[in-house]
């Protein structure tokens, strides 16, 4: 049973992360975070970017539940579901690298889908990518893509009301 128990701590976590990483993609990276976030927009130089940090964030969020799972650590007082709870958020923040910096933006390796949901993936996440600035914008998850022509129109009823400027190479 305990094993059980762990492994749907972790699936949990990994799912509770997606929506973890879309807030604060929507609500904490286009907005007050947007200093850290701005240079994933826009071209730059170097393989790192400013927005890099988050995943530094992530990583201390992961930590800091191996610290609160780990006797030593919480002074005798562990709290058994912290280090799976852990576990979910590095999985999720290896599911992220992955998809959204290695098969996204190509940081890592080359690979273009052609079909089935890693295309979709690919065409939500350019579609979040065809607004300038921090303002509107669609598709704030990373790993669960909604229909791209849904996306487009969504970002064609933003830019016809005046949320948010699109990118005219953006076909919308």
């Amino acid at each position: 049973m305990p094993v059980l128990v762990s492994v749907l701590i972790v699936v949990s976590t990994i799912l509770a992360m997606e929506w973890v990483a879309w807030a604060s993609h929507k609500y904490i990276m286009h907005g007050f975070g947007w200093a850290w976030h701005r240079d994933h927009h826009e071209p730059h130089e170097g393989v790192l970017e400013k927005n890099d940090l988050y995943g530094v964030v992530g990583a201390a969020m992961s930590i800091s539940m191996f610290m609160l799972g780990s006797p030593l650590v919480a002074g005798g007082h562990a709290w058994w579901p912290a280090t799976w709870i852990g576990l979910g958020i590095m999985g999720y923040g290896l599911i992220y690298t992955l998809v959204h910096d290695g098969l996204v933006h190509q940081r890592y390796f080359r690979m273009v889908p052609r079909s089935g949901y890693a295309k979709r993936i690919v065409q939500a996440h350019k579609l979040h990518h065809a607004t300038i600035g921090k303002e509107g914008g669609v598709s704030f998850g990373f790993v669960f893509a909604g229909d791209p022509a849904k996306l487009k129109a969504e970002l064609k009823r933003q830019r016809e009301a005046g949320i948010a400027v699109v990118r005219e190479s953006a076909g919308v």
